[in-house]
Order: structure tokens, then sequence, then C-alpha cells
């Protein structure tokens, strides 16, 4: 399970090809005249395609993302994808603490760079070079460079794969865990299930128990369990179909470029704390960026598979492991009591709700991310 250098190289056939699909794109007209009322904007759509196949630059992100370490190992039989930040520290100050980061949908490993490269090299920031962080963080399985596992994708299942490549390929006896949404749930199940090499884990959106038999839930955690049911009322559409029937909406976005960057800037516009202006905390380039990643792999569909094996997923056990939610300020959390997260966490230490950052906060606010990283693990690093 050695780790190889990987490098993203697209090959100009695959841009070419994609340029033209751009050029040949057909709009739709709006459904409703009250602006991304019925999704993605056709205007706004129009706008970032024209400047998709014309304007940006491929190359130029490329040679960025390759300005970072990145790796591929066999874990499992399968091949994950990740990027390795070894921390930056004085002589003679103790090693960093290993943590692993995992994105969520539809999201990448490009959302967790700005706060890996502040926790990795601290000083570079502003902050204290002995805070710094040995960051690692992977591509989900399906997503990107990462392939799918043999069997169902589960959140247990990728936490098991992590916890693989942390101890046996990396070789760390002991690290932190952080993510949100799906990376939210792998983190969880790392805690739940590896408290012997899991110092820690932080999250940014909790997961609710699904067994109120024994303690039923108190009025102000059925105030949240009403309000996150009647926000799926309007945002359910997406997860329905790629539950149900994922390799159908696959078929149309795997071959449509401007399709398929719809359903991205859907959910980031929805999703980011952005107030209602998706490019205040997503720039065209770095939008683009992850849409060409999606499309030069081909892996929109794959991505989809935790969805439809999401009925597998079991329950997350109680998770004993010191425990830090930092919650996201998106409408599925904005609301979410502590008293749930109490649930699940014995040992919650940091709870914190800054009221900004959304669904990608690592992105949003890598700076507040980092800040609390840094807050949260300063206690359980080793010192000896």
């Amino acid at each position: 399970m050695t780790a190889q250098p990987f490098q993203i190289s697209v090959p100009d056939a695959v841009l070419d090809d994609l340029r033209e699909r751009l050029r040949r794109t057909r709009f739709t007209t709006a459904s409703d005249s009250a602006f991304w009322a019925a999704g993605v904007d056709p205007a706004y759509l129009r706008e970032l395609v024209a400047y998709w196949a014309d304007g940006y630059d491929w190359r130029a992100a490329e040679t960025a993302l390759n300005a970072y370490p990145h790796f591929v190992a066999q874990v499992g039989g399968r091949q994950v994808h990740f990027v390795h930040l070894r921390g930056r520290r004085p002589g003679g100050a103790p090693a960093p603490l290993p943590l692993v980061m995992t994105h969520g949908w539809p999201s990448s490993f490009v959302e967790m760079l700005k706060a890996a490269e502040r926790l990795a090299d601290p000083a570079s920031h502003g902050g204290d070079p002995a805070d710094a962080f040995d960051v690692v963080v992977p591509s989900l399985p399906g997503f990107l460079f990462s392939e799918l596992p043999d069997g169902p994708f589960t959140r247990r299942g990728v936490a098991e794969i992590w916890h693989s490549l942390m101890t046996r390929t990396l070789g760390y006896r002991r690290f932190g865990a952080f993510g949100g949404d799906i990376g939210g749930g792998v983190t969880q199940w790392l805690g739940g299930l590896f408290p012997g090499e899991v110092a820690g884990v932080h999250v940014t959106s909790a997961v609710v128990t699904t067994d109120f038999s024994e303690r039923p839930a108190t009025p102000e955690e059925q105030a949240y369990l009403d309000h996150l049911a009647a926000y799926d009322e309007t945002d359910l559409g997406y997860s329905e179909i790629m539950c149900t029937r994922p390799d159908t909406i696959a078929a149309a976005l795997n071959d449509s470029p401007s399709g398929l960057l719809a359903w991205i800037a859907d959910k980031y516009r929805d999703w980011t704390d952005c107030g209602d202006d998706l490019e205040s905390k997503w720039d065209r380039d770095t939008l683009l960026t992850v849409a060409t990643l999606y499309w030069a792999t081909g892996t929109i569909g794959t991505s989809f598979r935790q969805y439809y094996d999401y009925g597998k997923n079991r329950p997350v056990p109680p998770i004993a492991v010191p425990a830090a939610v930092t919650l996201s300020h998106e409408p599925m959390t904005a609301h979410f009591p502590r008293s749930l997260a109490e649930r699940i966490y014995s040992d919650l230490r940091h709870w914190s709700t800054p009221g900004r950052g959304g669904h990608f906060m690592a992105h949003e606010e890598p700076d507040q991310v980092a800040a609390e990283l840094r807050a949260f693990f300063g206690p359980l690093r080793d010192r000896d």
C-alpha cells in the first residue's frame, strides 16, 4: 500500500471536446420570473458556459493544483487519491498532529486546500508554527481520481479505508479527523470505530440520531426536525433522483458539460453562505476548476453512489473520543440544537456557532476553520 506521486494531466483532446460541447449548448428559458426560483438562472448559466468555453484557463488551474503534493495508493484493492501537506514546524518542536480532512458532495479535495495550507504552515498565515498539522485530503471513493469500493458506498466503509490509509499506508499511529456533509459522517465513524488511533473528531454538520425511542425529542429538537422536513420539501428533488434513478440523471450530466455545471452550481449557490451571490465565495475560476475535474474524470455518476447506497448506512455508534462541532450556517443546519449532538458525542468539548460559513465551510471560511481546528486539537496533541 505504498503511496505513489500523482500529477493531474487532462489530455488536450478532452479539453477540445469540452469546449466544442460548451459552444453548442442549447439553453433553456426560465420557469419563473423570480431570479433562481426554479433552479439555476439560465442567463447566469449562459455567461458561465461562455467563460468556460473561451475564457477559463484550465492549464493554469492544473498547474496550480499540481503545486500541491498529490499521491495515489491502493487501499483495500482500490485506488485512493489524496493531497498530503507535511506540517512545517521549527526545529525541536513536537511533531505535527496528522489530520484527515474529508469533503462532501458535490465537492472535491479543492474545498479543503485553503484551510489545509493554513494548518500545515501556520507561520506563513500569522500563526504559531508549533501548531502545524500534517494534513491529508483524500478524494472520496468514486470522486475524481479515487475508485469506488468493491461493495456499497457507506460512511462506515469510507472510514475503514481512511483508517487504513492513515495508519498502514502513511504510518501514523494517531490522527485527528475533520469533515462536513458526507465527510462529517465519515469523520464520526472514524471516531466511533477507532478510538485508539483517532485523537478527536471535528465536524461542521452533526448527524441526527435516528432512535428517539428511549429519549423522545425535546421541543427544541422537534422544532429543528420539523424545520429540516420543511426545508427538504423545497430542496430534496436533486437527492430523490440520485437516490432512486442515479444512472438516468448521470447519463445526461456525463454527456452535457453545461448540464453538469448547472447541477453543481445550483447546490453551490443554495448551500454556500453567500447571501445569494455565489461568486462572493466561489470565484468563477474555482467553480469551473471543480466542474472541469468532474468532467475530465467522468465521475459525476459515481459520485451519486453514496446517495443510491444511502439506505445501507447504519446509525452512527456513540462516539467517546473528544468531539467538536463548528456548525455550518446553511439552511439545513443553521438551527441545529446542541442537545442533538450530545446524543451522539459523550465528550463534546467544543461547540461553536459562528454564524458564517456554509456547506463548504473550509473553502468559504478557511481562516475560521483553521482557527477552530487549532483550538480544538491543541490540547489533544502529543507533547512528548
